[in-house]
């Protein structure tokens, strides 16, 4: 335990619950002070980095950041008068406390007061820090600073308690993501982790058509999302009503009121052989989508007194048909509407199992390729593989046995902050896993570059905030509401946070932490496009016909 003999940087000059400040001792030609921490002269009042408060017994924890340089006078040496001089200080925020038995402990109990003692702090001290979840042996990258020193998290907390990647593009969150879960599967074998990827950077196939991965081949297994088939009758009744009905139409009461009963009637029709005498309307089980528009257009051409005189629906449909009609008939939602083997109840156990990596062969980790979906039918199955999370272990009996993680990268593409009706279903999807999933083992970790556009009912449920490189003030401004107070003045170090580099708030690290994260092993495919390179030695020609293939198939990966 270090001794605080030789280590003195500075005084405390104020004191308040959440903010200390303290000036630092120069030398005769104003150098900031070195301190000698197990053999290395290193610089003191980095912000970002640790110093202890040492006062009568008290040994505060606390975190720089900012430095300032004021004007003080002082007497002048052998002359007249007063002179000003320039002076460095410092503002710290008070972390916890180191007992008397070297361990950390979060929070403040005795409060220094003004003229306690500033030490640098050694590596011991940052040891007993991070000694609490080191039994775990989930490290993700080491102290910026002390590079020798690993960081440690609490993985029971973070994947059960919800946590989120916080950063701008080109900031790292890709390769923060590849390790977070690369550790996980090597920590604890038995992970189960589905991930939604929207760009193809964490499975992807090159140019010559052989399929990579951001992670082992033995751990991971790739679903293109048109592949894992989400069929139309396993959406509730407030998704069929979001996907087929224009609630801006006239009729649009009329309409929701006889889909209720036609779909309720059709469930309970096509599935006598389950021996289930209360389908309600939101049952997970087949009907067919074909009966279902006989039924609208029945009651739309409907007449009575023989002909003679219209039925009371009819004409009310006209919108609604034309909409299912052009669904149907719309070859980017095959997937859902035209299904080619979830075509009936017995092969949702089936999806299930691909779901939730069960599969043959059973891998750890699903990845859900998204990239290949067109962009205006991404909320609807985002909504469907939220809700798929939540029901696949609100319904399992052995749930503690088997949690687990949805990881949403770009979450702010279809988790919008704003009440577009186009992403109700999937807010409410990941909106329910977020305030009620932890109770049956389902965590969720959200991935974006704009939190300022993510929903805040989301944001607000999580627990830990692994913040990577954020510039834009808007955004700032937003995590700081997120964090508690005592952590809010920390979100100034975002801005000049390297690649890769990033500040972990919350329940799973014992303190705010600032951390260089590992070098995933594989990488994601998500380097930037070299410019420069490829506008010197690139193409300078293409398979143009081949784009427009593309194109007309909806199909990027097309061989």
């Amino acid at each position: 335990m270090t001794t605080y003999m030789n280590t003195l940087v500075g005084q405390v000059t104020a004191v308040r619950p959440g903010l200390f400040s303290a000036t630092l001792n120069e030398d005769t030609d104003g150098n900031l002070p070195r301190a000698m921490l197990n053999g290395e002269r290193v610089p003191v009042g980095q912000p970002g980095s640790y110093l202890a408060i040492t006062q009568k017994g008290i040994r505060v924890l606390a975190m720089v950041t900012e430095m300032v340089e004021q004007d003080i006078v002082e007497p002048s040496n052998n002359l007249p008068g007063r002179r000003n001089v320039k002076q460095r200080a410092i503002k710290l925020i008070p972390l916890g406390e180191i007992n008397s038995g070297g361990t950390f402990e979060n929070g403040v109990k005795s409060y220094p007061v003004a003229g306690a003692e500033v030490h640098a702090v050694s590596e011991d001290d940052i040891k007993s820090i991070f000694v609490k979840f080191r039994s775990h042996g989930y490290s993700l990258g080491t102290l910026s600073g002390h590079s020798s020193l690993d960081v440690c998290f609490d993985p029971a907390t973070l994947f059960g308690r919800h946590f989120a990647i916080l950063g701008q593009s080109g900031a790292g969150k890709s390769w923060a993501v590849a390790n977070i879960i690369q550790r996980a599967v090597k920590v604890m074998p038995n992970a189960h982790i589905i991930l939604l990827d929207l760009h193809g950077e964490y499975a992807w196939k090159d140019q010559e058509g052989k399929q990579h991965y951001a992670f082992d081949e033995n751990v991971v297994r790739h679903i293109d999302a048109r592949d894992l088939e989400m069929p139309y009758w396993l959406m509730t009744f407030s998704e069929l009503v979001d996907l087929l009905i224009d609630r801006n139409d006239e009729n649009a009461s009329t309409q929701i009121a006889f889909l209720r009963d036609s779909v309720h009637d059709l469930r309970n029709k096509s599935n006598k052989e389950l021996g289930i005498s209360h389908l309600t309307v939101d049952s997970p089980v087949y009907f067919s989508l074909d009966a279902l528009y006989g039924y609208f257009e029945e009651a739309n051409k409907m007449t009575t007194n023989f002909g003679k005189e219209k039925g009371p629906l009819a004409g009310k449909f006209d919108q609604f048909l034309m909409r299912l009609q052009s669904r149907m008939n719309d070859v980017r939602y095959n997937f859902m509407l035209r299904p080619s083997h979830r075509t009936s109840s017995d092969s949702l156990g089936g999806l299930l199992r691909d779901f939730v990596g069960l599969g043959d062969p059973k891998r750890q980790i699903t990845v859900i390729d998204i990239s290949t979906v067109p962009f205006d039918v991404r909320p609807t199955v985002t909504s469907q593989i939220g809700r798929l999370a939540f029901e696949f272990n609100y319904w399992n009996p052995h749930y503690r046995d088997f949690p687990i993680l949805l990881v949403c990268e770009e979450a702010h593409a279809y988790i919008p902050r704003d009440k577009d009706p186009r992403y109700e279903g999937t807010r409410q999807s990941m909106q329910r896993i977020a305030r009620e999933g932890r109770k049956y083992g389902v965590g969720l970790a959200v991935v974006s570059q704009r939190p300022n556009e993510l929903s805040e009912t989301v944001l607000a449920q999580c627990n830990t905030f692994i913040c990577l490189r954020l510039t834009n003030p808007d955004d700032q401004a937003y995590v700081r509401n997120l964090v508690p107070e005592a952590e809010r003045d920390l979100i100034e170090v975002l801005s000049s946070l390297g690649r890769g580099e990033a500040l972990a708030m919350g329940a799973a690290v014992p303190l705010p932490t600032r951390l260089q994260f590992n070098k995933p092993n594989p990488v994601p495919n998500s380097s930037d496009v070299d410019f420069y390179t490829q506008w010197v030695t690139g193409l300078k020609d293409l398979d143009v016909d081949d784009i427009v293939d593309r194109w007309r198939h909806q199909n990027r990966l097309k061989s």
